[in-house]
């Protein structure tokens, strides 16, 4: 799907992935490996399976003053 060198990874996990379409007022963008992620770090594969996104125990949040 991509044409820059070197190619894309086949997951989003990498940081050679570029962004072809972003939608931040929808909270996704699609990047050139043909993945879409989402801002709550979940991400679509284009083979279709999915990765649940990575939330913080609420624990460890830190409250505001």
């Amino acid at each position: 799907m991509c044409s820059h060198q070197p190619s894309c990874p086949s997951s989003s996990d990498d940081h050679s992935t570029h962004v072809v379409a972003a939608h931040p007022e929808q909270g996704w963008s699609l990047l050139c490996n043909g993945a879409i992620v989402f801002d709550d770090s979940g991400e679509l594969l284009p083979d279709g399976s999915v990765v649940a996104p990575h939330r913080v125990p609420a624990d460890r949040l830190a409250m505001a003053a």
